[in-house]
């Protein structure tokens, strides 16, 4: 399995559109090949959101954010939003403790 961590810098006062946006991406990674799970967090004093999904494959990671970024940028212009930074994302194998 893998974990994509993404982050987005949307500035002070963004909680109610990280959370609808939240929202909005759990619906469409629930349409797409290899999507296990994934939790929403974010710090109201920095303005940073993240998302925390959960992949089956690196092939699906790879095949989801190739439609999810551009999908990403292009919701943020429709909806005026500005990045106070470029949105960013780590990638990571899990290995799941045994004990």
């Amino acid at each position: 399995m893998y974990t994509v961590l993404t982050t987005l810098s949307l500035g002070l006062g963004m909680w109610k559109v990280a959370c609808e946006s939240s929202d909005q991406s759990l619906t469409l990674f629930k349409t797409m090949k290899g999507f296990k799970g994934a939790t929403f967090f974010g710090d109201r004093d920095s303005g940073k959101y993240n998302c925390l999904a959960t992949w089956e494959s690196k092939a699906d990671v790879d095949a989801a954010y190739a439609v999810l970024g551009p999908k990403l940028l292009e919701a943020m212009k429709t909806l005026n939003i500005s990045m106070t930074a470029p949105p960013t994302r780590q990638v990571y194998e899990v290995y799941e403790a045994k004990g």
